[in-house]
């Protein structure tokens, strides 16, 4: 597919990346001609300097023929502004990266009005992601698929969870909980595990189940983790604090929040007079431990500083912080970090890189054809959890899986099938109808469609 992508910075540099390994063809536009040289020596792109909102610019840079074009600038008018150009000069879709929230709540009338295909707001969609780590404390990352109705949790092993030195075939024998263990990461190797894969102490596991399966799960193997969160630290008062307290107030959370700026603190202080906000240096370690920080149940860092948040995050847990996640952008910063550092690591900008990369899976296809609603990256983007709409007619469909296997790529496994709301852990009797949900976790990259998942033809009659 033809794509321009109109900003150069963190966001849509790691866009692009994803996008030119695809196999795509990018045009970046940026007038920053250093970030342009730099983006020209790491991908397979071509950087044309300039102003993304000019549509003189657009037009030399073949929007009127591009497939989809997506403005990833640090400003939403302006995003929005090259969003209506690409539209008006013929670009068949068009992506925004919208951040501010007056905006957001408007984006259901703006989409209609600008030509938008799809809004993206990279702050809420990390505020939502945090919530779901703190309704589920013990998890490294959680994910949903199929509006919900299914979850896709991390959690390490520690040396008392039963699940150690159990073999997966006897996880349900023994906790009689349906659920699906889809990747395992142990030390550098990453598996997508078989019945007879044992467990170890260490291990990094990712289990795939329906909400209630899940919450029974976590209460058998990690009761000592299932304390509900009521208080709740957060270090840095931009955006994400601000959609994440707007969550947390409605579940009547105890929220305080430490914000350099005085300005933004009064702002908060004046949106949330529930919350406590405290004016105050958010490195000041004697200051935070005087604010409770080693009897918080959580402590979030999310200032515009990845370095900080680490330092902080890594104070918080060695003061006694219960749970502690912070945001790092910065993969080599991620990279450098201890295993078992931090609870939990968000990344705003892979957030928003996979929701635009599933919508780019799914406008490859044709919208007869089964496409990717859904991509989420698991263990450093090593392994792919992806959703599918099961859609027209294939010769997979209805067979068991049992007798499809041995037409299934290698390092591939179907975790969830969906049907009718209701979440299907899949058997060996189990099979594919038209418009099932099929949620399938791959080692393998570049699925467009449900039937990537096959090697070959299936014969009519199996």
């Amino acid at each position: 597919m033809n794509i321009v992508i109109v900003g150069a910075g963190k966001v849509g540099k790691t866009i692009a990346k994803k996008l030119t390994y695809e196999g795509h063809d990018v045009v970046i536009i940026d007038n920053n001609a250093d970030v342009l040289s730099r983006s020209s020596n790491e991908m397979d792109a071509i950087c044309i300097d300039g102003n993304g909102s000019d549509y003189r610019v657009q037009r030399d840079a073949g929007v009127s023929t591009a497939d989809i074009l997506i403005a990833a600038t640090a400003h939403d008018e302006v995003n929005m502004l090259c969003c209506l150009i690409a539209h008006k000069l013929g670009a068949k879709r068009t992506i925004a990266r919208v951040r501010d929230p007056i905006y957001s709540a408007q984006m259901d009338y703006l989409k209609e009005e600008l030509g938008l295909s799809l809004s993206i707001n990279p702050e809420l969609a990390a505020a939502e992601e945090i919530s779901r780590l703190l309704r589920i404390p013990s998890a490294l990352n959680a994910e949903v698929f199929a509006q919900g109705k299914v979850e896709l949790i991390g959690i390490r092993l520690d040396k008392d969870n039963p699940l150690c030195d159990m073999i997966l075939n006897d996880i349900y024998k023994r906790l009689k909980i349906k659920l699906l263990v889809c990747a395992v990461q142990r030390g550098s190797e990453c598996f997508i595990p078989n019945g007879d894969f044992m467990f170890q102490a260490g291990d990094k596991i990712h289990i795939t189940a329906p909400p209630e399966e899940l919450a029974k799960f976590l209460r058998t193997t990690m009761p000592e983790k299932k304390r509900k969160v009521k208080a709740i630290m957060i270090c840095g008062g931009g955006r994400i604090a601000y959609y994440l307290t707007k969550m947390l107030e409605k579940l009547g959370t105890q929220v305080k929040i430490v914000e350099t700026n005085p300005q933004r603190a009064a702002f908060l202080s004046e949106e949330f007079p529930h919350a406590l906000v405290i004016h105050g240096d958010n490195t000041d370690h004697d200051m935070l431990l005087e604010e409770g920080i080693d009897s918080t149940d959580a402590f979030i860092a999310l200032t515009g500083m990845d370095e900080t948040n680490i330092i902080t995050g890594l104070s918080a847990k060695w003061q006694g912080a219960s749970s502690v996640i912070v945001k790092v952008n910065n993969e080599d910063l991620i990279g450098a970090l201890p295993d078992n550092a931090l609870d939990a690591i968000i990344s705003p900008k892979q957030i928003t890189a996979n929701k635009i990369l599933a919508f780019v899976r799914a406008m490859s296809c044709s919208p007869e054809e089964s496409n990717v609603e859904t991509v989420h990256e698991l263990l450093g983007g090593r392994i792919e959890a992806l959703e599918f709409i099961a859609r027209g007619s294939h010769p997979m469909y209805g067979v068991p899986l049992k007798k499809l296997g041995k037409y299934l790529r290698k390092d591939l496994l179907i975790a969830c099938i969906v049907r009718h709301g209701k979440a299907i852990i899949p058997g060996g009797e189990e099979f594919i109808r038209t418009g099932d949900r099929v949620i399938i976790v791959t080692k393998q990259k570049m699925f467009n469609d449900l039937a990537d998942i096959l090697t070959g033809p299936v014969p009519q009659t199996i």
